[in-house]
């Protein structure tokens, strides 16, 4: 028979013994334990066909329906498993059930070890909720569109710091423009799964590294204990000069269609104004995409400022910045911001005075 372990345990042998998920397709489809294979019991219409059969008639009738299901894909499961190359695996399903123990069962008969997930599914997702109450030393960065954030948290990560980039998890800038070029976003449930599975591998005693972003990246939404975190974190400001700031944005979005660049203009409309939100795409259709970009960036540096001096006005202490003037990000740069985080944590012996 399987063993059962905890999420914990499960958790960390994840790391070096493949996982697998016996749930449905849509169902690991919505949301699943990052880098876990789906091998379903069911498909879509098979699960809801046993579940029916298991409230109307039964625990009985809907067992046999499935073994009737299971039957010819047997061959098949194992084929799959074996594939993987791995004497063990790690199991699960919604709540560490029939699908998950009759897998396990079947994978131990071509001498594949199988753990099960205890609670299943469930468990680990309550095991993340959790999680995202443990307190980080957390250290945000900040700065109004195109100043470069995104690079230099590449860079911070390049010379052993903890960063995540929350943007890069959410397949999303965080813009009306942040869709562009980004694969399909991951679900609130899935994205969250993502910044657990970063998280998890850091050492909260040590600072991590994130952009200061809104509850909601695109459509995927930062978790609630995390989030509450990060509004009591400090954070230091780049600041970059407008033309610095052009010029990246020129980089980074004049190789898309003419359409693309429009059609998210329109979606900030009812914010930008309607006559700025016509100047902006005449410019934009007639060549001018650098004119149509200054015309946005006037909006964003207002709502970002707007931001700014509600969350930070009360507590001075909690900010600092730095200038960065150029477009790439300077070993100076990285050296001069982590020396800068240190004060927020007493970290070094010098006066806050120092840090501005």
């Amino acid at each position: 028979m399987a063993e059962k372990i905890s999420p914990e345990e499960f958790i960390r042998l994840s790391d070096h013994i493949p996982v697998i998920d016996v749930r449905s397709p849509s169902e690991y489809g919505h949301a699943h334990i990052p880098k876990a294979i789906n091998i379903p019991l069911f498909d879509d219409t098979e699960r809801a066909r046993i579940g029916t059969l298991y409230n109307h008639e039964g625990k009985i009738t809907a067992v046999q329906n499935g073994l009737k299901i299971v039957a010819p894909k047997m061959v098949a499961f194992t084929k799959s498993a074996l594939r993987l190359n791995s004497d063990k695996l790690l199991l699960h399903c919604w709540r560490g059930g029939m699908r998950s123990a009759s897998m396990a069962w079947l994978f131990e008969t071509v001498d594949i070890r199988c753990m099960l997930l205890e609670g299943g599914y469930k468990a680990y997702r309550n095991h993340v909720l959790d999680f995202f109450r443990t307190p980080f030393k957390i250290v945000l960065l900040g700065g109004k569109t195109g100043a470069g954030k995104t690079e230099i948290l590449a860079g911070l990560a390049k010379t052993g710091e903890q960063v995540i980039d929350l943007e890069a998890l959410a397949n999303h800038k965080g813009s009306a423009f942040g869709a562009m070029g980004q694969a399909p976003q991951p679900s609130s449930e899935q994205f969250e799964h993502l910044i657990f599975d970063k998280l998890r591998k850091f050492d909260p005693r040590k600072i991590i590294w994130m952009e200061d972003e809104s509850r909601n990246i695109g459509k995927a939404f930062i978790p609630q204990h995390l989030w509450d975190q990060m509004r009591c974190a400090p954070m230091i400001r780049v600041d970059t000069d407008d033309e610095i700031r052009v010029r990246r944005l020129m980089r980074d979005y004049t190789c898309f269609s003419t359409e693309e660049i429009v059609s998210s203009i329109k979606k900030i409309e009812k914010r930008l104004g309607s006559e700025k939100c016509r100047k902006a795409i005449e410019a934009c259709c007639g060549g001018k995409t650098e004119d149509a970009l200054r015309i946005c960036l006037a909006y964003y540096d207002r709502m970002y400022s707007s931001q700014l001096e509600s969350r930070f006005c009360e507590f001075p202490e909690k900010t600092g910045s730095i200038e960065v003037q150029n477009l790439e990000c300077s070993d100076e740069t990285l050296h001069e911001l982590i020396d800068k985080s240190k004060y927020f944590y007493h970290e070094t012996g010098k006066n806050d005075t120092d840090r501005q």
